[in-house]
């Protein structure tokens, strides 16, 4: 497959390729604001095999109508008493942000501190990122008022300052069962967060689509009248 390179390197700044997708980025983006999740992991399940694509069920859009989709952007963080040199590390990853990313944070675990808030938003929206992934955030009223869409764990009043450490980013990450590679698609709605493998995005956004249009003629079935099992015989599925 063609690749391309894109802005989506390690900490210090190595470019990888990406699969030169038969359309814009931009486009496919939208597209897959026009899914939901389910549609895309069943493609993952059914057509992939792939059994492992979401990630922890703990990660909640911070409204109900928040979605979200871009290539991963990948950090990796824990529990730290050690402060040298953390805010400078903070200030290069929010640097190295680019249009098309969605800021995903592995927190190993972290129950305590607030990972993300209002400056760490308003730098992301300048960037242009479409979204985050994180344990925690605070500051909440704010990033609502920027309308960006932040899906988390909990919040809390502790900044990460002295109990959290950014460690590095653009490099591969476990989320959960996910092991989740810098461009990976991610997409998150209501129901979740998925990772989808960069090297298949647009074929599985395509197949998504095509569920879609299936769904709404199973639904004609349905308000038609005909019971499940007539459904199920003409193709349906529930």
């Amino acid at each position: 497959m063609k690749t391309s390179l894109h802005p989506n390197g390690n900490a210090h700044g190595t470019e990888k390729p990406l699969p030169n997708y038969p359309v814009p980025i931009a486009e496919m983006r939208e597209r897959y604001l026009k899914l939901y999740t389910g549609a895309v992991n069943d493609v993952l399940r059914f057509n992939y095999r792939m059994h492992t694509t979401s990630l922890p069920a703990g990660f909640a859009p911070l409204r109900e109508g928040m979605k979200m989709a871009g290539l991963a952007f990948t950090v990796k963080g824990a529990p730290d008493l050690t402060t040298d040199g953390e805010m400078e590390t903070r200030a290069r990853m929010l640097e190295a942000l680019h249009a098309d990313s969605v800021v995903v944070w592995d927190c190993t675990g972290d129950t305590i501190t607030s990972q993300w808030g209002e400056v760490m938003t308003m730098a992301a929206v300048r960037a242009g990122c479409q979204g985050a992934v994180v344990n925690g955030i605070r500051d909440t009223t704010s990033i609502l008022e920027q309308g960006f869409p932040v899906f988390h764990q909990y919040k809390s009043n502790t900044g990460m300052l002295g109990r959290f450490r950014l460690y590095h980013y653009q490099k591969p990450i476990l989320m959960g069962a996910v092991v989740v590679q810098p461009g990976d698609w991610i997409f998150g709605d209501v129901d979740g967060v998925i990772a989808i493998p960069q090297a298949i995005a647009y074929e599985v956004l395509v197949a998504a689509e095509a569920v879609l249009a299936k769904e709404e003629d199973i639904k004609e079935m349905v308000q038609s009248g005909l019971t499940p099992t007539e459904v199920v015989a003409k193709g349906g599925y529930f």
